[in-house]
């Protein structure tokens, strides 16, 4: 089965704000961790499929898979518009707090 590498040096997370909104390295740990819960559910799809599921039941594992990277992908874009919100000089709480509910409602229903 083939398996994506991606190099370490490569972390999308390495572009998170430093700056105190956010700790970039809680930011990292826990995309890494949901990458790694991502990749075992990825796993168990292909088993899925070896061993000749229904068909339904491995549609809904999918479906499941693909919520997960939308969750990943939309946590990631949160920490790059908070790294540009630093950039520009915006540090207000509420701005911080507005991004969340607005990244939580992309990956609610986006």
């Amino acid at each position: 089965m083939w398996t994506p590498w991606i190099p370490v040096y490569y972390t999308p997370y390495s572009i998170c704000p430093e700056d105190g909104m956010k700790d970039w390295r809680e930011d990292k740990a826990q995309m890494l961790a949901r990458l790694k819960r991502i990749e075992g559910q990825v796993r168990g799809v292909a088993a899925m499929i070896e061993k000749e599921d229904e068909c339904e039941r491995v549609v809904q594992q999918f479906t499941a898979v693909r919520k997960a990277m939308d969750r990943a992908f939309f946590d990631l874009m949160s920490c790059v518009t908070r790294r540009e919100l630093a950039d520009l000089g915006i540090k207000d709480r509420r701005a911080e707090e507005r991004l969340e509910k607005v990244t939580s409602l992309l990956a609610r229903y986006g």
